[in-house]
Parts: structure tokens; C-alpha cells; sequence
């Protein structure tokens, strides 16, 4: 049994039904699972590339500043020690991998779970073709405007990778551009309405049956 999608022209008007598996589309909404997915890709995506040096880092102060005893100040072994100005932090900042193991299973099944919900909301949009002459802000929005999805944050999702309209997109802040392949559970939780081309939603289903 299939579930059935609208697909919306472009211009204006409705061409036909998309049938979509239920395998990939009408799951239960697992909420713990997405958590906890969303959670690892945001983690994943954290640079962690901050770094501070220690005294043995730090350049220098390889002979003793002064003599062990006699000289009345306080021992020291090197002028790289953090008590000195230009030695090495008592407790340095280091690179940190912050990155989460997810299984694959877990992360389709994340996926799975997200379109579901995205789909019993009606937040799924199904569009024949979405292309561009050329790059234009005004005619992105107005094509936008015709398919309802205008006055909301949108992801569009397309087949391939469409110059025109990435480049007619970036002037929006509330739209974004990817591909069928790009897609992730960060950018489909964080958008109101998800519009999906033809081949994009196909290849979706396909994936993740």
C-alpha cells in the first residue's frame, strides 16, 4: 500500500497523484530516536579546533632562569612556566573531537521517522519541476508564493544540484536549496514547509525503503 502525495504545478494547478511507500513515509514519530540523531549531527558538525599551549608547547625556556639557591627569589626551572608572562597555560584548551557514533540503522530510521511526521502534518509539498531560466529572487518567490509556500521557512529539495536556483534562493532567508542526497535531520525539523520535485521525493523513497 502506497501513500498518496498531490503533485503541484509549478505555475499553478495540480498534474496528477505521487505515490509514496509507506516503508520510507508512515512510520510512527519516535521522538527519543530523533533526539538523540539531531543532537549527534549537531554535535558532529562542531568544529572543536580551538587549542591553547602548555608549557611544554610553549617556545623556549629550555635553560634555568637563575641559579637554584643563593639569589633569594623563589626556585624556578623555566621562564616558560605559567607563572611567567609568555609561558604556557596552567590548564590549556585543547582540540576535542565532539562527534557521536550513530548507526546507520538508527539514522535511517531517524530519517523515516521525520518524513512521516513531515507528511501526516502536511508539510511535504510535491512540485512537477522546479528550475530557473536564470537567477531571479523575484520569480523564486513568486513560483514560492503559487505553491503556498511563500510566507513560511522552506526547504527545497531537488534532484541534482540547479545553479539558477541556489543563486535565486540566496537573497531569501527563509528558503534553503539541497539535494536529494543532502538532506539531513537538522535541515528537515528546522523548516515549516519541506518542497520536494518529483525525482527528488522518488529517489528519497528509494533510499530509505
Amino acid at each position: 500500500m502506497s501513500l498518496q502525495l498531490n503533485i503541484n504545478k509549478s505555475a499553478g494547478g495540480q498534474s496528477g497523484k505521487l505515490g509514496l511507500s509507506e516503508a520510507a513515509f508512515g512510520k510512527e514519530f519516535n521522538e527519543p530516536l530523533v533526539h538523540q540523531v539531531v543532537i549527534a549531527y549537531q554535535a558532529g558538525r562542531r568544529a572543536g579546533t580551538r587549542a591553547q599551549k602548555n608549557r611544554a608547547a610553549v617556545r623556549g625556556g629550555g635553560a634555568k632562569p637563575w641559579r637554584q639557591k643563593g639569589s633569594g627569589r623563589a626556585r624556578a626551572g623555566s621562564i616558560r612556566s605559567p607563572i611567567f608572562r609568555g609561558g604556557g597555560v596552567t590548564f590549556p584548551a585543547c582540540t576535542k573531537d565532539f562527534s557521536q557514533k550513530v548507526n546507520r540503522s538508527m539514522y535511517r530510521a531517524a530519517m523515516r521517522s521525520i518524513l512521516s511526521e513531515l507528511y501526516r502534518q502536511q508539510r511535504l509539498l510535491v512540485v512537477d519541476q522546479l528550475s530557473m531560466p536564470q537567477p531571479s529572487t523575484k520569480g523564486l518567490l513568486a513560483t514560492l508564493t503559487v505553491l503556498g509556500a511563500g510566507a513560511v521557512k522552506a526547504l527545497l529539495v531537488l534532484a541534482e544540484s540547479e545553479q539558477n536556483v541556489e543563486l535565486s534562493a540566496r537573497n531569501l532567508a527563509s528558503v534553503s536549496v539541497c539535494t536529494s542526497r543532502e538532506i539531513n535531520p537538522l535541515n528537515l525539523i528546522s523548516h515549516e514547509q519541506v518542497v520536494l520535485t518529483v525525482t527528488a521525493a522518488k529517489q528519497i523513497d528509494e533510499a530509505l525503503q
